[in-house]
């Protein structure tokens, strides 16, 4: 593996104290809430602003790739200057991409995303792996030998995913508890740090034994991440967090969009500092 893995950035920050994954959503009423156009210069401008607020204050940030690559070309070069920004600030990245694809496919779009020197390069990407978790092999290769961090779709809060993620397989597992167990498996194969680079997203608003998530398991080792969206706006409180993630929740990323987006630019770096002070203050009293 060539540097230092995600999965040990990633602990460094949580020693640090922070767990805010800051959201940069640049979607039409936000831009418009900014009092800029609905177009690659606005989701650019959103993209630099937020990068510059969260760097020292947040653990990473995690563009919303959809909302850039609606504006096509351009937006994608908005994109590339927004994580030029990040990475030298040293603010790591999750691209929200949520690809999912089988083979050669998946690998190309793993290629764009963590491949080292890519005009695209993130720190982690967040993957879909219904095709079963083996479709992510191009990813994990990126994992295990550039140091690349994945964060894999398990329960998510939006309604039509129920059917999906609670439904069981052949094994008795869901496809939720799948997911969980199959990263923690290549965490446990492949990393030597305290923290996996290959982790979950696991709802926040949700009630994870719903879809087979046990959440009284130990705390395992090393820790697997979780990306939680659901804190701030859409109405988790982070103070719960020990409540709902139990043992899973011991490397948690807290991502919040709107509640640091919504009021523009003014206020922006205090709204990323309160978030980001109250998200350390309650997992330190839940895990510390």
């Amino acid at each position: 593996m060539s540097g230092v893995s995600f999965g040990a950035r990633l602990a460094a920050e949580f020693a640090a104290g922070r767990h805010l994954c800051a959201g940069i959503d640049p979607h039409a009423p936000l831009l418009a809430d900014w009092g800029l156009a609905d177009d690659a210069a606005g989701a650019e401008r959103m993209g630099r602003e937020v990068v510059a607020a969260a760097a020292g204050v947040a653990a990473c940030v995690k563009p919303q790739i959809a909302f850039f690559e609606r504006f096509g070309a351009a937006g994608y070069a908005a994109l590339e200057r927004v994580l030029a920004d990040a990475r030298e600030a040293g603010l790591l990245v999750v691209a929200d991409v949520k690809r999912g694809d089988i083979g050669s496919s998946f690998g190309a779009y793993a290629d764009a995303w963590l491949s080292p020197g890519s005009p695209l390069e993130a720190d982690a990407m967040t993957a879909a792996a219904y095709q079963g978790f083996d479709s992510l092999s191009g990813a994990l290769a990126h994992v295990r030998e550039h140091g690349k961090g994945l964060f894999v779709l398990a329960a998510t809060s939006n309604p039509e995913a129920r059917e999906v993620q609670r439904a069981v397989r052949e094994d008795g597992r869901t496809v939720a508890s799948a997911m969980v167990d199959d990263a923690q498996t290549f965490n446990t194969e492949f990393s030597s740090d305290g923290v996996g680079s290959v982790g979950v997203v696991l709802g926040a608003t949700l009630d994870l034994a719903d879809f087979g998530i046990d959440t009284a398991r130990p705390a395992a080792a090393p820790a697997l991440p979780v990306l939680a969206p659901g804190f701030g706006h859409q109405g988790a409180r982070i103070e719960q967090a020990a409540e709902i993630f139990g043992g899973i929740g011991h490397a948690l990323l807290a991502n919040e969009s709107r509640s640091i987006l919504a009021g523009g630019a003014d206020g922006l770096h205090g709204r990323v500092r309160q978030r980001a002070e109250a998200i350390a203050s309650a997992l330190a009293g839940s895990h510390g």
